[in-house]
């Protein structure tokens, strides 16, 4: 009904995006057989990035506080394009057009910004409206889309070890946020044990040793160019034994374009079957929300390839398309397990709905705490 032209656009765009990835580094020819376990050779590794201690002032901001930093750029974008196009304005089809438009260049996704656009027409058409109704009307939409999303990870303690499988495509913080996760369970008083199955790169094995250490986490790696398929089933084996609860494995990146690279996660999933028919009894896709709708096309060839049940979106930083998650949310509905603003291991949450729409929607501040 409105903005058709934008919409059109969209939908090229994303069909497009299917076709184009994040540059990734050369992955070599074929991996050779699966050598002794063993830790990679060379120099250590720097430790992976660590958060200053914050200021005071810093210390005493609120979580939805911190996400608005982290939504920044599509707060802002909202806001102002809001503004600008219902400021002393009726509700009529030409402002519920630019509204449409401004909506889906957010990253939102037709389906979401059809839905704002309907509701608003529904009770405001041909009258005054202002730019507070407007994004308070977003945040309702945008809340009541993501909120039967909101799933924190479960870990089934009657499984041991639970097997978290992390995909994802290269630099999407993926070994990062399995440190993160390490943190958070160790905390919690489970026994953790991670898999560096990127076995393409050093230094992502590297960096999982260098969390093992942090965390307590004993560390399953072999020497660069291992089988990865091999070292998921060793780890698997060796975690059974010991009675771990939770074993996180790290996957290579892999291009969703791929087919060859592709190929490889699926053989993951299948030698990992054979020691437990129920796991991987999560899937985690990592997604990083500055890719904006490079996404739709990561989530949907992860979840053929690999059974996604859970997304982790990373680096809402204030560089992030962060509307992108709704578009997700609409085509895929997978649960939304965490948000990461940040690099320290406090930056990395539990996903709440509420707060994202309000944050995305630049609702009012949280008042400060005392």
């Amino acid at each position: 009904m409105f903005g058709k032209k934008k919409q059109q656009e969209a939908l090229e765009e994303e069909a497009a995006s299917a076709e184009e990835a994040p540059p990734e580094a050369d992955q070599g020819g074929e991996e050779p057989q699966s050598p002794a376990l063993a830790m990679p050779q060379g120099a250590a590794a720097p430790l992976p990035p660590v958060s200053e201690p914050a200021p005071e002032t810093e210390k005493k901001k609120g979580w939805l506080t911190r996400l608005r930093d982290g939504l920044s750029k599509s707060s802002n974008k909202l806001s102002e394009g809001v503004t600008a196009i219902f400021t002393k304005k009726k509700l009529d089809d030409e402002t519920l057009d630019e509204l449409t438009d401004l909506l889906i260049t957010a990253d939102l996704g037709v389906p979401a910004a059809t839905r704002i656009t309907t509701a608003l027409a529904k009770d405001k058409f041909d009258k005054a409206v202002t730019d507070e109704e407007v994004r308070s009307a977003l945040a309702t939409e945008v809340a009541a889309t993501l909120a039967p999303l909101e799933k924190p990870l479960a870990v089934d303690g009657a499984k041991k070890p639970h097997i978290l499988l992390m995909v994802g495509v290269n630099g999407a913080g993926k070994t990062t946020t399995i440190g993160k996760l390490a943190k958070k369970f160790a905390d919690e008083g489970k026994s953790v044990m991670l898999a560096a199955g990127d076995t393409f790169r050093a230094a992502a094995i590297e960096q999982l040793q260098v969390w093992g250490t942090r965390t307590g986490a004993p560390v399953i790696a072999r020497a660069v160019g291992a089988d990865a398929a091999g070292l998921a089933f060793d780890a698997v084996k060796e975690a059974k034994e010991k009675g771990v609860d939770i074993l996180m494995i790290d996957t290579a990146g892999r291009l969703q374009n791929r087919r060859e690279l592709m190929d490889e996660l699926a053989k993951i999933v299948r030698v990992i079957k054979k020691l437990d028919e129920t796991a991987p009894h999560d899937v985690i896709l990592t997604l990083d929300a500055t890719v904006g709708q490079n996404a739709l096309s990561q989530a949907q060839a992860f979840t053929e390839i690999a059974g996604v049940t859970g997304i982790v979106m990373t680096k809402l930083d204030g560089t992030a398309r962060g509307g992108v998650l709704v578009a997700l949310a609409d085509k895929f509905k997978l649960p939304i397990h965490f948000i990461g603003v940040g690099e320290g291991v406090e930056d990395l949450q539990n996903f709440n709905a509420d707060a994202f729409s309000k944050a995305l929607a630049a609702s009012p501040p949280e008042p400060p705490q005392n």
